[in-house]
């Protein structure tokens, strides 16, 4: 059996592994993919992130769909080689090369789902202003610039590499942002983002996380083009390729 129809194998054993959840028709489903597909590449990945990556059900497991593909591609690297901590993807990607990972991350890029509504925000008023102020204008007298600095004026990601930061759960945002507090994610060097998480409070994390699950995406959602701004710091992830 050739290199890739292992990986296929065990990519297709493990989606059905991780489906078993979801009942044995899922499990079916998986295991009965025709072979060498994308559909049976990231039978895996849609076990837990939905079908065309849009999202799973259970606000733990992000959108993959339309994502910019340096940006997959870096975090598929990162889970692989153990800068990102997480077991699960650790272990599906294991021996993987490169360029196998770069054709899951342009797949996943060129998925176009649209997005649902936003959940109502539980949160004050007061968080929720804060949370607008911190995305839409920083904290310059703590060194924060706002996120729009970086993840574009409509928050839709800039390529190659920076993603859009609505249609994720509340949960989700807030437990990324601690991750690169604490040193549990990081990104290529110079890491900006972990630079700036590292001055955000834990008040500063709920706020910026309830307001952006609470916006609405405007398609088109695509990430501005890249140069079309100058980011406030130097960002590794935006010069690795």
């Amino acid at each position: 059996m050739s290199r890739t129809r292992r990986y296929l194998a065990a990519l297709a054993a493990a989606g059905a592994a991780l489906a078993w959840p979801a009942g044995p028709v899922a499990a079916a489903q998986a295991a009965t993919l025709q072979p060498d597909t994308m559909q049976a590449r990231v039978a895996a990945c849609t076990a837990c992130h939905g079908e065309q990556g849009k999202a799973g059900p259970d606000g733990y497991y992000p959108r993959l769909a339309g994502k910019p593909a340096d940006y997959l591609y870096h975090q598929l690297l990162n889970f692989r080689d153990g800068v990102r901590q997480y077991r699960p993807m650790a272990h599906l990607l294991v021996g993987l090369p490169d360029a196998y990972l770069r054709e899951i991350a342009a797949y996943f890029a060129d998925q176009h789902v649209p997005y649902p509504p936003p959940a109502a925000p539980a949160a004050s008023a007061g968080m929720l202003e804060q949370g607008r102020v911190l995305a839409t204008q920083g904290d310059p007298a703590r060194g924060l610039p706002a996120c729009v600095a970086c993840h574009g004026a409509a928050l839709s990601g800039l390529a190659p590499a920076i993603p859009g930061l609505l249609g994720l759960p509340r949960d989700y945002i807030g437990a990324q942002i601690g991750g690169w507090k604490n040193g549990l994610r990081r990104a290529a060097e110079p890491d900006c983002m972990g630079d700036i998480a590292a001055k955000l409070t834990p008040q500063d994390i709920g706020a910026l996380s309830a307001w952006l699950s609470s916006r609405p995406v405007v398609e088109p959602y695509v990430p501005d083009p890249a140069g079309s701004t100058n980011l406030p710091a130097e960002c590794g992830s935006q010069a690795q390729r």
